[in-house]
């Protein structure tokens, strides 16, 4: 499942008061990280699923050459699970920042400081909806 034409703001409970990038890691990148460097220079580019899959290829330590040879079972495998959405990216969550998918289901990150987070979040022309919150009430 893409979203179209949908903006996700930031969650409710989110601690954020800017759009931040996720902090490094020693050992690994978090999810947090991956999303960030997919999404951040190429907005626009791609959908909620292809970065879930990227997310996923790079925390299994799938190699390249495993990607190249078995991409199609691995996408099928990966999306025959039912899968969290957007909603849940801890982008949305802790850091600040704003989903917007376009008319072709692609995401761009806004910051949630910024005048373009305002103009989406009130727009009556695309769905609106928020990040998960971080804890239960």
């Amino acid at each position: 499942m893409n979203y179209i034409n949908t903006f996700i703001a930031v969650s409710p409970d989110t601690k954020a008061k800017v759009g931040t990038v996720p902090p490094a890691r020693e050992n690994t990148r978090s999810i947090a990280q991956i999303e960030y460097e997919l999404i951040a220079p190429q907005p626009y580019k791609f959908t909620q699923e292809e970065v879930q899959f990227s997310v996923h290829i790079e925390r299994t330590g799938i190699t390249p050459a495993q990607l190249k040879a078995k991409r199609g079972g691995l996408w099928s495998a990966f999306f025959s699970k039912p899968m969290a959405c957007m909603r849940t990216s801890p982008l949305a969550k802790s850091y600040g920042w704003g989903l917007h998918f376009d008319s072709e289901g692609k995401v761009a990150l806004v910051p949630m400081e910024s005048q373009k987070y305002q103009q989406l979040s009130g727009s009556p022309s695309i769905e609106q909806t928020r990040a998960m919150r971080s804890k239960r009430e």
